[in-house]
């Protein structure tokens, strides 16, 4: 049989997590958990592609149908996740799945087509858009190596951490992390996800996510939501109380989350995604001097003339921005998921 790329089928979701879990450039949101939590808390329709040869498959791609108001209908990979893109076993099965691709987007009618590649292996040769860093830093010899790893100044806010009497529990409810994290997503001027959004992923992934807090005093310092893939732990929401600043809970939660990873046979810890241009988030993930990584995204233009830029950063938003800053909690916990809708 000929290779070809088709739709994926429920017949074909073992083998595709299957797939996923052994390409090198697997993600956990390549996993059908996210499309499944995605689909179930945003609505957003799945148009999961897979390249197949003689009942094997050689290539997928995540692939959702996103259409509002603000972006127009897109062909997006994937939303709300920071890695994406086609997975492929060898060229001519990444090739087959690009020609996919441009059929699609010409079928769906959309302005663009998004794919947050990892890395360049992924890419189909569209327009590049340098955005975007990661940061990731190997888990390996002893505790002590690895706290040797972190530049002076971060270690040395490590140690002082070190000082207090914080402890750390894995726990599966949302609602006290929520209290933590929503906060600090409205003072970024960032509308929030619903609770449904944590809960659901905890059940679509199971074993492969919690969230871990950090505790100091019978208080909750710190908490983050946390995915574990294969090999990796990778943090991906995480925030801290301000009234527990001065004892460096951010500090001690990535660093004892590093230091959980290594003592449970985990081999990198992935930091994620920081837009090069900011000061908060990239300078806090640089300061502890990880592998820093270029994402390679792309977007193939279908309808639209112009790359789009819906990043925080784009000027025209920063009214917005500002104005969101100021809203009452409940008023943006209210009508953030709404907003963060129509920016995937």
């Amino acid at each position: 049989m000929a290779l070809r790329v088709r739709p994926i089928t429920p017949a074909d979701e073992p083998a595709w997590d299957a797939f996923v879990q052994a390409h090198e450039h697997g993600s956990p949101f390549h996993l059908l958990a996210w499309r499944n939590s995605i689909r179930r808390i945003f609505g957003y329709e799945p148009r999961y592609l897979l390249a197949e040869e003689e009942g094997r498959i050689r290539a997928v791609l995540p692939l959702f149908l996103v259409s509002n108001p603000l972006t127009g209908r897109i062909l997006l990979s994937t939303p709300f996740a920071v890695y994406g893109g086609v997975l492929a076993d060898g060229a001519d099965a990444r090739d087959a799945v690009r020609r996919a691709v441009e059929e699609a987007g010409a079928q769906e009618r959309v302005q663009y087509i998004e794919l947050r590649n990892a890395w360049d292996q992924q890419c189909l040769g569209f327009s590049k858009v340098q955005r975007y860093v990661t940061f990731t830093q190997e888990l390996a010899g002893t505790e002590e190596n690895l706290l040797e790893t972190i530049p002076r100044k971060t270690r040395a806010a490590v140690r002082k951490s070190l000082k207090f009497n914080f402890s750390s529990r894995p726990t599966r409810q949302v609602e006290p992390f929520a209290g933590l994290y929503l906060p600090n997503l409205k003072r970024l001027g960032t509308p929030a996800f619903p609770l449904r959004h944590f809960r659901i992923l905890l059940e679509e992934f199971r074993d492969g996510a919690d969230i871990r807090e950090m505790l100091l005093d019978g208080g909750l310092a710190a908490a983050v939501f946390v995915f574990y893939f294969r090999d990796q732990v990778l943090p991906y929401y995480g925030a801290s109380d301000p009234n527990f600043h001065p004892q460096q809970p951010n500090n001690y939660m990535y660093w004892e989350l590093m230091r959980w990873g290594l003592q449970n046979g985990y081999r990198l810890f992935d930091f994620g995604r920081s837009k090069t241009q900011e000061s908060g988030s990239f300078d806090f993930k640089a300061h502890w001097g990880m592998n820093m990584r270029e994402l390679p995204y792309e977007i193939h233009l279908v309808r639209r003339r112009e790359l789009p830029n819906f990043s925080p950063n784009n000027p025209k938003f920063q009214l917005f921005i500002r104005m969101w800053q100021r809203l009452p909690l409940p008023v943006a916990n209210a009508i953030g998921p709404f907003i963060l809708k129509l920016v995937p």
